[in-house]
C-alpha cells in the first residue's frame, strides 16, 4: 500500500514538474514572439464591439471599402498591406482585425460563422455607416456572404478571394472535432500544442507549401509578422484556433449564394488547389458570379502578385 502510495506521489510530482516546466516555456514562447513590434501601426483605430475591441485602420477618401482578412493561424488586416495603400487612392479603405485575431481582442468563447457575420454587419452600420463594397480573403469569404444575407442594406458588391468549397463548409463538427477543441482549450499542455502548431517554422512551411506559389516571394517580414499576430495576445490566441480546426466556423453557405443578388466577384490563384473549381462550384448556384485568374499565384495572390489582384479589382469595383 505504501509502495503505491509512492508512486502515485512520484508520479503527480513529475506531472507538477512537467507542467510548471510546460508553463514557463509558454510564457517565454508569448514574450519572445512579440518582441519585434511587427504589428504596430500608425494612426490605428478601435471600435468597441459586444464581444471585444476591434483594431482597424482607416485610409484614404472615396467610396467605401472593407478589406477582411482569411483565418489561418496568425492572419491579420497586415494580409491587405500590399494593396490598402494602392486601393486608397480612390476608396476609403478600412481593414480590420477579425475577433480573436492581430491586434483585436482574443476572448475565450467558441467563435462561430454568425458572430464574424454579425461583427461585419455592426462595423459597417457603426463604424463606416454606409453601403460598403467588400474584398474578402479565403475562410472569411462565408463571412461576407452571410454578412450580405443577414442586412443587404449595408454592403454592395463582394470580391471573394479564393473562397472555401461549398461542400467544406457543410462539415458540422463530429466528436473527434469536439474533443480536439477541448484539448487545445485544456491549459498549459494545450497551450503547448497550440505553440507547435503555430510556431515559425510551421508558419513558414505554410507560406512555402500552401499559401504562395512562389517561394522566393516569402520574406522573413512575412513570417515574423504572421508568427507575433499568432500569439499577440498571450495564450487566449488559441481559443480561435481550436473553434476553426474544431470546424465551428463552418456552415452552408449554398442557400446565400444561390439567393444572393449582390454582384460576387470571385479571385482564384491559378496554382491554388481546386481553386477553378471551387468557382465553378459557386456559379453552379449563381450564374451572375463573376471570375477570373491571376497566374503563378496560388492561395493569397493580393500579397504574392499584388500589381495583377489591383488590375482585378480595378476591373470589378
Amino acid at each position: 500500500m505504501k509502495k503505491n502510495g509512492h508512486k502515485l506521489f512520484t508520479l503527480v510530482a513529475l506531472l507538477g514538474t512537467a507542467a510548471g516546466v510546460i508553463h514557463i516555456a509558454n510564457r517565454f514562447i508569448d514574450a519572445t514572439s512579440q518582441l519585434k513590434d511587427m504589428l504596430e501601426q500608425p494612426h490605428s483605430k478601435t471600435y468597441d464591439w459586444r464581444f471585444g475591441k476591434i483594431h482597424y485602420t482607416k485610409q484614404g477618401h472615396g467610396a467605401p471599402l472593407l478589406l477582411v482578412h482569411d483565418m489561418m493561424p496568425g492572419a491579420s488586416g497586415y494580409e491587405w498591406s500590399s494593396v490598402e495603400k494602392q486601393l486608397a487612392t480612390e476608396h476609403t479603405v478600412y481593414t480590420l482585425d477579425l475577433l480573436g485575431c492581430g491586434r483585436s481582442e482574443k476572448p475565450d468563447i467558441t467563435y462561430t460563422n454568425f458572430v464574424y457575420a454579425q461583427l461585419l454587419c455592426d462595423f459597417a452600420k457603426n463604424v463606416i455607416q454606409q453601403e460598403t463594397d467588400v474584398i474578402a480573403s479565403g475562410f472569411s469569404g462565408s463571412f461576407a456572404i452571410m454578412a450580405y444575407r443577414n442586412n443587404s442594406d449595408y454592403f454592395r458588391k463582394i470580391m471573394l478571394v479564393n473562397p472555401p468549397s461549398l461542400s467544406s463548409l457543410k462539415q458540422a463538427p463530429c466528436e473527434d472535432n469536439k474533443l480536439f477543441k477541448r484539448l487545445i482549450e485544456f491549459p498549459v499542455f494545450g497551450t503547448l500544442i497550440y505553440h507547435i502548431a503555430c510556431s515559425r517554422e510551421t508558419i513558414s512551411s505554410l507560406f512555402m507549401e500552401q499559401l504562395f506559389y512562389n517561394q522566393f516571394h516569402v520574406t522573413d517580414i512575412l513570417v515574423d509578422t504572421y508568427y507575433e499576430s499568432a500569439h499577440k495576445g498571450g495564450s487566449n490566441a488559441k481559443y480561435l484556433y481550436s473553434s476553426y480546426i474544431g470546424k465551428y466556423l463552418n456552415i452552408s453557405i449554398n442557400n446565400a449564394v444561390e439567393s444572393s443578388d449582390a454582384c460576387i466577384y470571385i479571385i482564384s490563384g491559378e496554382k491554388e488547389a481546386s481553386g477553378s473549381l471551387i468557382a465553378e462550384e459557386y456559379q453552379k448556384l449563381n450564374s451572375s458570379i463573376e471570375t477570373a485568374v491571376i497566374p503563378e499565384t496560388r492561395h493569397l495572390p493580393h500579397l504574392e502578385d499584388p500589381e495583377h489582384f489591383l488590375e482585378q479589382v480595378s476591373i470589378f469595383l
